[in-house]
C-alpha cells in the first residue's frame, strides 16, 4: 500500500483511524475477565480443578504482561502496522484454540497463545492511536482511548456472564473471530505502513524482561495459595530481581536499548508511571472485593452484579475523553490528582458503610464517584507519558507503562487478599451469617490498603511539572516523524 500524503488528517480519516486502532484493543481488552463469569461452566465441562481454573484465567495475564514490551520493540523495529496486524491474527487463532480445547491444559495454552496476540494490540494501538490525529488532539483521542480500554475491561465479566447463560462458554471466544476478521481490512485500509527502526533489535533485553516480568507475575499470582513466604515464590520474586538487574546493566551497554534507561530520568515519566501503578493496585483490588460482594452478602448473580458496577466501570467511558480534552489546558497532573483523590474516596465511602444487608441504592453515589474519578486518571496519564517522551519512542513508552499497569492489577489483588485473609482468619465463624459478617469485615480491611496505594498516587501526580518535562533539548526532539500515520483523504 503506497505511504499516505505528509499531512494530518481530515477529521473523517481521523475518526476512521481512530477505530481502526481501538476495536482490536477493546477485544484484548474484554478478555482480561471475560472468563471470570464462565469459569463453573468450563470446570464442570473439562472437569476442571481450581488451580486449572486459576490458570485459564492467568495464563492470558502472564503471557499479556510479559511481552507488553517484546511487542512495542517488535513494533518499532519492523513496522508497527505490520506487527499490530500480527498480533490480532494471532489472538484470534488463540481464541479459536479455546473454543476448540477439550482439556484444562489445552485451554491454558490457548490463553496463553492469545495474551501473546494481545501484547502486541494493546501498546501499539495506542501509538497508532496517537498518529491517527493531529496533535492539537491528541489528548482527546488519548483519552478516548483509555475509555474504550476501560470500558472492555469491566464489560468482560458482564459479556462472558450474558453469553455463558445464552449459549456456551465457548462462545465467550468465538465472539472474538468477526471482531478481527473486521479489524484487519480495517487497519489496512486506515492505517499507513512504513518501515521500521533501522537500528538491530534487543533480543538479550527482551529475553531479560520478557522473564523477569513473567516471573514476578507467576509468583505475585501464587501468593493468593501459597502465601508470601513459599520458597517457590521466593524463588521467583529473587528470579525476577537478578534479571531486572542484569536487563539494566545490558540496557547500558546495548546501542539500540529496547527500554532507554534515560526514561527514568525524566521526572513526569516516573511521576505517572508510580500514579498508574498506584491506581491499579487499589482499583483492581478494590474490584476483586467488590464482585464477590456484590455476589455473596447482597445475594446477585454473576450477571445482576455486573451490571450493578456498571456505575463505576463504564462511566470512564463517557468521562476519560472529556477529561483529555482539557488535559493540556489544565496540566494532567491536577487531573490525573483529582481522579486519584474520588477514587480514594469513593473506596473509603464503600468501605465505611458495606455490611451483609446494604442496600444497593446506597453504594450509587460511592460507585458514580469512583467512576469519574478513574476516567479523570485515565486519559492524562497516558497523554502525560506520551509526552515526556520523542515521538518516534512512543512505542516504548508505551509498552512499559501498560506493563506497569499489569503488575499494579496482580500486585493490588494480592496484597488485599493477604489483608483480608489475615483479617478474616481471626474470627470464630460457625455459621453461614457470621462467614457474611467477616467477610465484609476483611472486604473492608483489605480495601483501606487499596486506599493507601491510591493517596501515593495522589502525591505522586501532584509532584509532576505542570508543563510536563522535555526529555531532551528542543532540537534534539526533531526527530523522524511517526512509523505511521492515519492515511489521508483522498
Amino acid at each position: 500500500m503506497p505511504d499516505a500524503p505528509d499531512r494530518a488528517p481530515d477529521g473523517q480519516g481521523a475518526a476512521w483511524g481512530i477505530a481502526a486502532a481501538s476495536v482490536p484493543m477493546f477485544m484484548v481488552a474484554l478478555n482480561n475477565l471475560v472468563v471470570t463469569n464462565a469459569l463453573p461452566d468450563i470446570r464442570a465441562d473439562l472437569d476442571a480443578t481450581v488451580t486449572g481454573l486459576q490458570w485459564v484465567v492467568n495464563g492470558y495475564i502472564l503471557a499479556f504482561a510479559g511481552l507488553l514490551l517484546t511487542g512495542a520493540a517488535l513494533g518499532d523495529r519492523y513496522g508497527r502496522r505490520r506487527v499490530f496486524i500480527g498480533g490480532i491474527v494471532l489472538f484470534c487463532v488463540g481464541s479459536v484454540a479455546c473454543a476448540l480445547s477439550a482439556s484444562v491444559p489445552a485451554l491454558v495454552a490457548a490463553r496463553v497463545l492469545q495474551g501473546a496476540g494481545a501484547a502486541a494490540v494493546q501498546p501499539l494501538s495506542l501509538v497508532l492511536l496517537a498518529s491517527a490525529v493531529p496533535e492539537s488532539k491528541r489528548s482527546a483521542a488519548v483519552g478516548l482511548w483509555g475509555g474504550v480500554n476501560g470500558l472492555g475491561i469491566a464489560f468482560g465479566p458482564l459479556i462472558g456472564g450474558a453469553v455463558t447463560e445464552g449459549l456456551q462458554w465457548q462462545w465467550i471466544f468465538w465472539i472474538n473471530l468477526p471482531v478481527g476478521i473486521v479489524s484487519v481490512p480495517l487497519v489496512l485500509w486506515r492505517i499507513r505502513a512504513a518501515k521500521g527502526g533501522e537500528g538491530a533489535l534487543d533480543l538479550v533485553g527482551m529475553l531479560l524482561i520478557t522473564t523477569a516480568v513473567t516471573l514476578a507475575v507467576w509468583a505475585i499470582v501464587r501468593t493468593a495459595d501459597t502465601g508470601w513466604t513459599d520458597p517457590a515464590t521466593l524463588g521467583g520474586f529473587g528470579g525476577a530481581a537478578v534479571l531486572v538487574a542484569a536487563f539494566a546493566r545490558w540496557e547500558r551497554r546495548v546501542a539500540s536499548p529496547l527500554l532507554p534507561l534515560r526514561f527514568f530520568r525524566i521526572r513526569t515519566f516516573v511521576l505517572s508511571n508510580i500514579a498508574s501503578l498506584a491506581m491499579f493496585f487499589g482499583v483492581f483490588g478494590s474490584i476483586f472485593f467488590l464482585a464477590q460482594y456484590m455476589q455473596g452478602p447482597m445475594g446477585y448473580s454473576p450477571l445482576e452484579a455486573g451490571l450493578r458496577t456498571l456505575p463505576w466501570t463504564a462511566l470512564p467511558m463517557l468521562v476519560a475523553p472529556l477529561a483529555g480534552l482539557v488535559t493540556d489546558r489544565v496540566g494532567g497532573g491536577r487531573l490525573m490528582a483529582l481522579g486519584l483523590f474520588l477514587q480514594g474516596a469513593a473506596l473509603g465511602w464503600i468501605a465505611v458503610i458495606a455490611r451483609i444487608d446494604l442496600e444497593y441504592a446506597r453504594m450509587v453515589p460511592a460507585l458514580l464517584i469512583a467512576g469519574l474519578g478513574m476516567g479523570l486518571m485515565l486519559a492524562p496519564a497516558t497523554a502525560v507519558v506520551l509526552g515526556s517522551v520523542r515521538e518516534h519512542e512512543y512505542g516504548k513508552a508505551s509498552g512499559t507503562n501498560n506493563t506497569i499497569r499489569e503488575v499494579g492489577g496482580a500486585l493490588g489483588v494480592a496484597v488485599l487478599v493477604t489483608v483480608f485473609r489475615a483479617d478474616f482468619d481471626r474470627v470464630r465463624i460457625e455459621s453461614p451469617v457470621e462467614a457474611a459478617h467477616a467477610f465484609v469485615a476483611g472486604m473492608s480491611a483489605a480495601m483501606w490498603v487499596g486506599i493507601g496505594a491510591v493517596a501515593v498516587g495522589v502525591v505522586a501526580s501532584l509532584l509532576i511539572p505542570r508543563a510536563g518535562a522535555a526529555p531532551d533539548p528542543p532540537a534534539a526532539r526533531q526527530t523522524p516523524p511517526p512509523l505511521e500515520n492515519v492515511q489521508g483523504a483522498k
